[in-house]
C-alpha cells in the first residue's frame, strides 16, 4: 500500500488516511467492484463541498478495469482496505472530467437519465464546447478547472463474479443482452404488485439503451432500431408512474414518444389518464378521442375511462359550490 500511495504523490495525488481500514489490501483486478462513500472538495481555507454520495442517499460503486472517466477514482480505492477513510488531494490534471461525471451522478440521485443533455461526441470535446451543464457550481469548475479533494470510505470489495453487475458498468455487448432479462425482471416484479421496483427495473433498462442510442447517429437506421426498443420500455415505466402519481413525469415521456411517433395508441392513453388526474379536461377528452381515432376496439375502456372523468368534475363542482358558498356567505 505504501508504494501505490508514493506512486499516486509522484502523480499529484496526496493521501492522508483519517481511519484505518481492516484486512489485506485487495486484489483490485479488473472486474473488482468497490462500493464507498465520497465528498468532494474545493481545495482552499473553506473546502467547500461540491457533492456526497450520503447526501445523495447511496454509496458509489466503480468496477475496476471498465475505464470510469475519472480515473483517479480507481488509483486511489487500490492504496484503501474496506473500512477505510481517507482524503485524496488531486491536482488539476486528475480533475478536469469532474464536472461532467458529477452532473451524470447528480441526475441519477434525482431519478433522470444520466445522459440527459449530452452531446453526441467524445468527453474531451464536451468539454471544450463550454456547454452549461445546468449546475452553475460544475459550470463554473468546468470554465476554471482546479484541484479537487476527495473524502472516500471504502464499504466493501467484491471480487469478479461475486455480485450482479449494475447497467452502466456494462460494456455495450453486455447492456444489448442484458436488456429484455432486465425488461422481463420488471414485468414480473409489477405483476407483483412491486411498482417503484419494477419502474427501477425499466428505467434501467432505458438507460442501457439510450447508452448506446447516444453513440449513434440521430436518425440513423441503429439509431431508429434502439429507439423502438426503448419505446415500449418507456411506455411501461409511464405505467409505473401513474400508479404511484407522478402524472407530470408521465405527461413528460408520453408526449416525447408522440412526438415521435404520432400513432401510439398507448402513449395516447396513459397520457390523458395523467392529463385527467391533473384536471386538464380538455386536453384529456382530446387524447382519448385520438385513441378512439386509431383503434375503434378500445370504446369501452375509453368510455370508462371518460365516465369517471366526468364523475369527478361533478363531485369538483359539488365541493367548489360548498366552498365558495361558505366564503360569499361570511
Amino acid at each position: 500500500m505504501a508504494q501505490e500511495a508514493e506512486r499516486l504523490r509522484a502523480d499529484g495525488v496526496d493521501k492522508e488516511v483519517l481511519r484505518e481500514g481492516s484486512g489485506p489490501l485487495p486484489d483490485f483486478r479488473d472486474g473488482t467492484k468497490a462500493t464507498f462513500h465520497y465528498r468532494t472538495l474545493r481545495c482552499g481555507d473553506e473546502e467547500r463541498a461540491l457533492d456526497s454520495s450520503r447526501e445523495q442517499g447511496k454509496p458509489m460503486e466503480l468496477i475496476a478495469g471498465k475505464k470510469f472517466k475519472l480515473p483517479v477514482w480507481e488509483a486511489a480505492l487500490r492504496t484503501m482496505r474496506p473500512g477505510e477513510r481517507a482524503r485524496f488531494r488531486c491536482d488539476t490534471k486528475h480533475v478536469v472530467l469532474y464536472p461532467m461525471v458529477s452532473k451524470s451522478l447528480r441526475n441519477i440521485a434525482a431519478g433522470k437519465d444520466p445522459l440527459e443533455g449530452q452531446q453526441h461526441c467524445c468527453s474531451m470535446a464536451q468539454l471544450h464546447n463550454h456547454c452549461s451543464l445546468g449546475y452553475p457550481d460544475l459550470d463554473e469548475l468546468q470554465k476554471n478547472p482546479q484541484p479537487l479533494i476527495f473524502d472516500i470510505e471504502l464499504l466493501k470489495v467484491e471480487p469478479p463474479g461475486s455480485y450482479q453487475q449494475d447497467p452502466w458498468a456494462m460494456t455495450d455487448e453486455e447492456k444489448l443482452q442484458a436488456v429484455p432479462q432486465i425488461h422481463k425482471e420488471g414485468n414480473e416484479l409489477y405483476r407483483q404488485g412491486k411498482v417503484q421496483e419494477a419502474a427501477a427495473k425499466y428505467y434501467d433498462a432505458i438507460a442501457c439503451l439510450k447508452n448506446l442510442q447516444m453513440k449513434e447517429q440521430p436518425g440513423s437506421p441503429d439509431w431508429i432500431e434502439l429507439d423502438q426498443k426503448i419505446t415500449p420500455l418507456l411506455l411501461n415505466y409511464c405505467q409505473c408512474k401513474l400508479q404511484c402519481e407522478e402524472y407530470y413525469e408521465v405527461l413528460d415521456h408520453c408526449s416525447s414518444i408522440l412526438n415521435k411517433y404520432e400513432d401510439n395508441v398507448k402513449a395516447y392513453f396513459k397520457r390523458a389518464k395523467a392529463h385527467a388526474a391533473v384536471w386538464n379536461v380538455a386536453e384529456a377528452q382530446a387524447d382519448f378521442a385520438k385513441v378512439l381515432a386509431l383503434d375503434p376496439s378500445l370504446r369501452p375502456v375509453v368510455s370508462k375511462q371518460l365516465k369517471s372523468l366526468e364523475a369527478r368534475l361533478r363531485e369538483k363542482d359539488a365541493e367548489d359550490k360548498i366552498r365558495f358558498k361558505g366564503i360569499f356567505s361570511q
